[in-house]
């Protein structure tokens, strides 16, 4: 199973520490004490390198010798944040999210004395009519 770890740098701010990653710009966070931080880090490289690669942008490889932003303020420790990110696109390509259609009322009323479920039926016609098998794989660094 593939694993990233990339360094954040957590830096003392009066309402706890905000955090950045030298080598994904823009990929930041916040915690209201150093644990918490640590796991919204997690959380946003997770969420960061997902967009990455459904964007298909290259995802940079970590650095062993981050270099830190030129304001980052003093007391700042910098730490490896590890995410997996086969279980995150798995996580997040299977969450279920609302989608509206229409079917004319007869048929509704004739599925729902069957007990049909929408979701079940829906998926499995998606998948048949798409010629899919499982869901495609996702594309982290050099899979």
């Amino acid at each position: 199973m593939l694993k990233l770890t990339y360094f954040a740098v957590f830096e003392p701010v009066d309402s706890g520490y905000s955090v950045y990653f030298p080598d994904l710009p823009g990929c930041v966070s916040f915690g209201k004490n150093f644990e918490d931080a640590q796991q919204e880090a997690a959380d946003a490289l997770a969420l960061h390198l997902y967009g990455m690669e459904k964007d298909d942008e290259i995802i940079p490889e970590p650095s062993a010798n981050p270099i830190l932003d030129k304001e980052t303020g003093s007391g700042h420790i910098v730490v490896p944040i590890t995410i997996f990110p086969d279980i995150i696109r798995n996580e997040l390509d299977n969450r279920s999210v609302k989608t509206n259609l229409t079917i004319p009322s007869w048929l509704k009323e004739l599925a729902e004395a069957q007990g049909v479920n929408y979701s079940k039926l829906l998926q499995a016609a998606l998948m048949e009519y798409l010629g899919l098998r499982q869901p495609p794989r996702g594309k982290y660094l050099n899979q």
